[in-house]
């Protein structure tokens, strides 16, 4: 999820049972691999494996050569987006909208198998909309090129984030083509995630809004899978913690300026879950250094435990 999964993220939710993370969408246009954004979502060798880094982009040439640079900066994984709806990506034909295009798709699928010997997998939506649901035929084209893995979302392009997720395209898939398929899509609690594997059979679930703010649904959907009983839900103090060295690890990556700003959003998805939450995520927002950011924590903490 692009501006919310940066690395600081996904250590949190590997270390909360995450099996595996995916980089926020990174473009493959060369001109921008320096960036200031792109640098805080390249690929890196320090970071825990498996390392996972999505590509967006329209230009098979182009897709290829930043898969070969990632893979130069200790990429282990490729994978490609094409599930996500927001008009700018879609506007130039990347993201979902590259699924109304079969052929580009196969190109651009080809040319990665052949650019680097790394896993290539692909993040698709169900089709452009619910007159166009291509997701099977784009599941073939993956397989025939020999694409490691495929995460569907349970939308088109055309649903964005409304209405709910269905699930029986992705079933579809999983019964047509025998490259693992990973459901995606309103699974917010260890009782969907249970179902939405069974219904679809698939072989994972990927989790993304989920864990805005509640890195604990892994654990959670792991023991729930494994006791079919509920866990515990996360003590005050482990929400002290982790937001500790979420803020922490957000002032490094991004340094104060940004990283108090990006800090403001994830507060405000952590507050959802806290006593007094909506005054906490109020003040927070007032404040503009992470000094003062990390007082009102502790303070906040110390007053409700």
């Amino acid at each position: 999820m692009a501006g919310i999964t940066d690395r600081v993220f996904r250590d949190i939710c590997r270390q909360q049972g995450a099996d595996y993370a995916v980089s926020e969408m990174v473009a493959s246009r060369k001109s921008l691999w320096d960036s200031q954004k792109s640098s805080t979502r390249n690929a890196s060798a320090d970071e825990t494996s498996p390392r996972i880094v999505q590509l967006i982009g329209t230009e098979p040439e182009e897709l290829a050569e930043a898969a070969v640079w990632q893979a130069s900066q200790g990429a282990q994984v490729i994978d490609i987006n094409m599930g996500c709806p927001a008009k700018k990506v879609c506007d130039v034909a990347a993201g979902s909208a590259l699924m109304a295009h079969p052929d580009k798709v196969q190109a651009i699928f080809e040319a990665l198998v052949s650019a680097v010997d790394l896993p290539i997998t692909v993040k698709t939506r169900t089709g452009s909309d619910a007159e166009h649901q291509n997701v099977l035929e784009i599941a073939q084209i993956a397989q025939a090129c020999g694409l490691k893995g495929m995460s569907i979302h349970g939308r088109t392009r055309a649903d964005k984030f409304s209405g709910h997720a269905e699930y029986n395209l992705i079933k579809l898939v999983k019964q047509q083509v025998t490259i693992p398929i990973i459901a995606n899509g309103d699974i917010s609690t260890p009782e969907q995630a249970l179902f939405v594997l069974k219904y679809t059979a698939s072989d994972g679930i990927l989790i993304g809004r989920a864990a805005q703010g509640y890195p604990w649904i892994f654990r959670e959907i792991k023991h729930y899978l494994t006791t079919l009983t509920l866990a515990e839900k996360p003590s005050l103090s482990e929400f002290e913690s982790t937001i500790n060295t979420h803020l922490t690890g957000l002032y490094e990556l991004y340094g104060s300026h940004l990283g108090i700003r990006i800090a403001r959003k994830h507060i405000g998805w952590y507050s959802q879950y806290l006593p007094n939450g909506e005054v906490l995520r109020k003040d927070f927002n007032r404040l503009e250094t992470p000094q003062t950011q990390l007082r009102l924590i502790q303070s906040y903490f110390h007053e409700h435990t």
